[in-house]
């Protein structure tokens, strides 16, 4: 019995080590090498992932920051904007909610049915949306650290999804 007990914990020890350098020579071929191992480590599902199951995690990433996006431009609409703001919030409010309706479902359909190309241009499409976003406010953006990490997390999920083509 001892030696099943061993065995499996060699064998966890293995996968969990590939696994490991999976994130980190996939992280490597990313724009932020230290954001990609960052939230792909932090995602319990990355352990016995391979590179779809990587890109679909960054996928995650992306909806979840849209909607906490989301959430911050909503409470600041229920606010009393800054006069001008009402308008960008409201665009920008669109634009998130775009990456939420159109982009991350489509992103998961094309990993899921192994046509990355389309996964591609979906997280390249999130980041134009957070940048169209940021341009749409004349002056101070409340929303420049949300949209800049939203560009971050796209590059590197569409350069994870690029590994694929």
């Amino acid at each position: 019995m001892t030696n099943l007990k061993l065995l499996s914990l060699i064998l966890c020890t293995v996968v969990i080590s590939t696994n490991a350098n999976l994130i980190e020579e996939t992280c490597k071929k990313t724009p932020n090498h230290d954001l990609c191992v960052h939230h792909l480590q932090a995602d319990p599902h990355s352990s016995d992932a391979d590179v779809t199951g990587l890109a679909l995690i960054m996928v995650n990433v992306i909806k979840t920051k849209a909607n906490t996006s989301l959430t911050k431009i909503h409470q600041l609409l229920q606010g009393n904007p800054q006069p001008g703001q009402k308008e960008a919030l409201n665009s920008c409010s669109g634009r998130y909610n775009a990456i939420l309706v159109a982009d991350v479902p489509q992103a998961i359909a094309a990993l899921k049915k192994g046509d990355p190309k389309f996964a591609v241009n979906s997280a390249n499409d999130a980041a134009i949306e957070a940048t169209s976003c940021e341009k749409s406010f004349s002056g101070k953006s409340p929303l420049t650290n949300d949209n800049n990490s939203m560009n971050d997390v796209a590059a590197v999920t569409a350069a994870i999804v690029k590994i694929l083509l």
